[in-house]
């Protein structure tokens, strides 16, 4: 789509229905306030509005970490979490315009000489059902990643190896391993998969995902707070901490709960603020054919999601430290 169209959606009460050019985002700190309550004294959360590529509204409430006092900013960075496929996928994209791939391409085309031996069962299967949880990839946070962490990147006998390495690594146990179920009979939500991603982009640029996301993405787009893992130092709260989903309670970003292996990255270890995280969601909101990188052609679409707040109101890009071991939702 070349234009963004006017959508009373990102227009709840207290925010402008007209033109920005020369007014500064609205302050919708009572409305997140509002939506925390009394939650507000254990959590925090920031949100931004656009319309089109302009925040038209931001705001924060609460607090950066259960009890303490210091408040959240609109400076703070987040864990993105699963946010972060969006971006991996968005470099798929890029890759697929400058014809150095295809949506249909399959895996059995993608790591003929990498992975050996494959199942028969994957050869089929094609990027885009990866990139759809449709390829029936298994994700099990303590299953195959973590066992593929334990058995390969762990023991003293095994080398480290760099990040792509632990990615192709995973590819391999992944591939070798027959399906579940049939590729493509259901939605089957995947990690795994969208490392399989990585190493592909990995493997057709011989760069680190890590060095295609500043690159490419980072770069071109302004977002300069932008990083991998939870952001943040030990035993200090200037940046939000994630939470326990169970007890709620504070996880310290360098502790083994909240610090997930490093090869996990183009499936969940993205952070930036949530001003620079709008940055990534106006490329997108920009449309076909005028959502190019400077000095691109236009980039192909990619979803991203809407978080509606129980007060009906919609925003666009929201990160909170509630209930997240991450520190978004």
């Amino acid at each position: 789509m070349s234009e963004v169209p006017n959508s009373d959606t990102l227009s709840p009460a207290g925010l402008p229905d007209g033109k920005m050019e020369d007014n500064a985002p609205v302050n919708v700190d009572a409305i997140l306030q509002s939506i925390l309550g009394r939650g507000g004294e254990r959590f925090g959360m920031v949100a931004a509005v656009l319309r089109g590529e302009r925040i038209i509204a931001e705001g924060v409430a609460g607090v950066r970490k259960r009890g303490t006092a210091e408040r959240i900013t609109l400076d703070d960075q987040f864990h993105l979490g699963s946010c972060t496929k969006a971006m991996t996928a968005t470099l798929v994209a890029m890759l697929v315009e400058e014809g150095k791939l295809n949506w249909t391409t399959t895996l059995g085309e993608l790591f003929a000489d990498t992975v050996k031996p494959m199942h028969p069962a994957w050869e089929k299967v094609t990027l885009r059902q990866v990139l759809a949880h449709r390829a029936s990839l298994r994700n099990e946070p303590d299953g195959l990643a973590a066992q593929v962490f334990k058995e390969w990147v762990l023991p003293p006998r095994a080398p480290l190896g760099t990040l792509p390495q632990q990615r192709l690594e995973i590819a391999r146990q992944a591939l070798s391993r027959p399906p579940g179920i049939p590729p493509d009979t259901k939605y089957c939500y995947s990690n795994v998969g969208y490392i399989l991603a990585g190493a592909v982009l990995e493997h057709l640029t011989g760069r680190a995902w890590e060095e295609l996301m500043r690159e490419r993405l980072f770069q071109p787009l302004g977002i300069s707070t932008g990083g991998f893992g939870p952001p943040g130092t030990a035993d200090k709260t200037e940046q939000a901490w994630g939470h326990s989903p169970a007890l709620g309670k504070p996880l310290d970003p360098r502790s083994p709960a909240a610090e997930i292996p490093l090869f996990n990255g183009p499936a969940g270890l993205a952070h930036m603020t949530v001003t620079d995280w709008a940055k990534f969601i106006a490329l997108h909101l920009r449309g076909d054919p005028a959502n190019a990188l400077p000095g691109r052609a236009g980039q192909a679409g990619y979803i991203c999601g809407i978080a509606r707040a129980r007060t009906g109101h919609k925003f666009q890009g929201v990160g909170n430290t509630r209930n997240n071991p991450s520190g978004t939702g």
